[in-house]
């Protein structure tokens, strides 16, 4: 869990992103936080590598009698074995911060922007794409991000160690600088395979995090024609395709281990050998051989790190480029370059193409049947007017308007918004109280026998679609919702449509007066919305 002191974030992408820009970007976000792993991965793995160089001086004192000397490297030892444990322990705190910080950035980065997409992004992409990339991707980003300060500090490691070799033997010190490289090279060839399995893996996943979605949002429709064993046979061949997809992927990930332990492991014994044959002949002693052989064991880290940073990016580049195709959708609305604000007050809205024309502080009921949803969306900008007409608010064209200042001002409540889980409480109030409070726009929605249903009221927790309740009674806390924010303009599509006659009788009674100065527009068709009307609209005809 992320501290309250932790603050992530905002990235600068730059225009044209691609994966590896989208992953420094994310580095560049924290700089110091990069540096300290860096440093700190460097610290922890130089005394590792010093150590075989310490131990081989303390056998060649054990050799030589020399007990003082001996003592000496003992101690040395022992401090390096102290400054490696401090500095592992610093090295994984900031490795875990590394991996907190790609993933919680990316997850806020793609919050944001899909926020920022709205509707467009139903249209744009699927749900099985949006949940993979925040349940999955960001996971690959982490672990890109986190393995960055060990890596560092093994290349450290290892440039020290072959320069301490070169000064020792020069022959073993070309046979390490020249072997680790090429154990490292041999096993790029297998990284290919690796990511192209990871991305048909991630593809896979997609689809069967769609089809889930699909299943979870449609399943009373499924009970209720039957189709629930159909269904459950088309996820679970989608589930064993991606199972597959992972065995290959586990597959390419075992060649990738033997070779990490294989490349290495002959450089291993080609050191040994030869610093053997080097101690036979009295080129170097015996703590020296020690000292060799120590070494060319401590390079098997420089190498299984690399490989696991390689691992880690491949898949880091996998998930990046999803990530950079979400990011590069655009939203369907714009915000204008130079925003005009709205005017105090209620306000007047004027939609040029149907021209309706709706008047300030009053309650407008809109009969117009199915072109109804297209001029509230209009209205509302939820989406823009054919070119040449334009809705005005207030006297404002609506598309010069900045989003968050109209979003605020003017409210589009549909009879099918959708409700999250969540505290009931924390559903029904809105982000900026307004006069009306919770059980005042209850009331008005006559929700009220619903709250006292629940055992805890209002602070009841509801499940996703708000399953705990009814059509009828979803509608109604809908309807509450939409009051509740006390908008300037309220624009309200059939609110009242799955309940029964009675009920909405005391709805638009209710509703009318607690709106009384406010401009309200009610879609319906309904007899008893007209009844409350101040005006009526049929086509362009206006009836007060």
């Amino acid at each position: 869990m992320l501290s309250a002191t932790y603050r992530i974030p905002t990235l600068r992408l730059p225009k044209r992103l691609t994966a590896a820009r989208y992953l420094l970007a994310v580095l560049r976000s924290r700089p110091w936080m990069v540096l300290t792993g860096a440093v700190t991965g460097a610290c922890w793995a130089l005394p590792g590598a010093l150590l075989p160089l310490v131990i081989g001086k303390g056998v060649g004192a054990i050799a030589a009698h020399d007990t003082g000397a001996l003592w000496q490297w003992a101690l040395i030892a022992a401090g390096l074995g102290l400054v490696q444990a401090g500095f592992g322990t610093w090295q994984h705190f900031n490795s875990y911060g590394m991996w907190l910080h790609g993933a919680a950035t990316t997850q806020r980065t793609v919050t944001e922007h899909t926020t920022r997409l709205g509707a467009k992004l139903r249209e744009a992409t699927t749900t099985g794409n949006v949940v993979a990339v925040t349940s999955s991707d960001i996971n690959w980003i982490g672990n890109a991000c986190e393995v960055l300060g060990r890596t560092v500090g093994s290349l450290v490691a290892f440039v020290v160690v072959g320069v301490a070799m070169l000064d020792s033997s020069p022959l073993l010190g070309v046979v390490a600088l020249v072997g680790v490289p090429l154990a490292v090279v041999g096993i790029g060839p297998l990284l290919a395979p690796l990511q192209k399995r990871k991305s048909v893996q991630r593809e896979n996943l997609t689809e069967v995090n769609a089809l889930g979605a699909d299943i979870v949002s449609g399943l009373r429709i499924l009970r209720g024609v039957g189709g629930e064993q159909r269904f459950l046979r088309r996820f679970r061949e989608a589930s064993q395709v991606v199972r597959r997809s992972g065995i290959e992927v586990g597959r390419a990930e075992a060649w990738l281990a033997a070779a990490e332990v294989l490349l290495p492991g002959l450089v291993t014994v080609a050191i040994t050998w030869l610093g053997a044959r080097l101690a036979l002949e009295g080129t170097i002693d015996v703590g020296e051989l020690v000292a060799f052989y120590g070494i060319s064991a401590f390079l098997v880290v420089p190498v299984s790190t690399a490989t696991e940073a390689a691992g880690a990016l491949s898949s880091g580049t996998v998930a990046a480029r999803k990530i950079c195709d979400l990011l590069a959708l655009r939203p369907g609305l714009t915000d204008p370059d130079e925003p005009l604000p709205l005017p105090e007050g209620p306000l007047e809205l004027v939609d040029t193409t149907s021209g309706i024309r709706i008047a300030p502080g009053r309650l407008t009921v809109v009969d117009l049947g199915a072109e109804a949803e297209a001029i509230a969306e209009r209205m509302a900008r939820f989406t823009d007017p054919d070119e040449g007409e334009q809705v005005l608010v207030g006297g404002v064209p609506a598309n010069r308007v900045a989003l968050a200042e109209l979003r605020s001002r003017v409210v589009y409540a549909h009879n099918q918004d959708l409700w999250f889980s969540g505290v009931l409480r924390g559903q029904l109030t809105p982000a900026r109280p307004g006069e009306v409070d919770i059980f005042a726009a209850l009331h008005a929605a006559d929700a009220e026998d619903i709250i006292e249903a629940l055992p805890r009221g209002v602070d009841e927790l509801i499940g996703e679609r708000g399953r705990e309740v009814s059509g009828g009674q979803r509608q109604r806390l809908s309807l509450a919702r939409a009051l509740a924010i006390d908008a300037g303009v309220l624009l309200l599509d059939e609110p009242t449509s799955a309940v029964d006659a009675h009920t909405e009788a005391r709805i638009t009674e209710r509703v009318a007066r607690l709106r009384r100065g406010r401009t309200t527009v009610v879609f319906s068709q309904s007899p008893l919305w007209r009844n409350v009307a101040d005006e009526v609209v049929h086509g362009k005809a206006v009836t007060v």
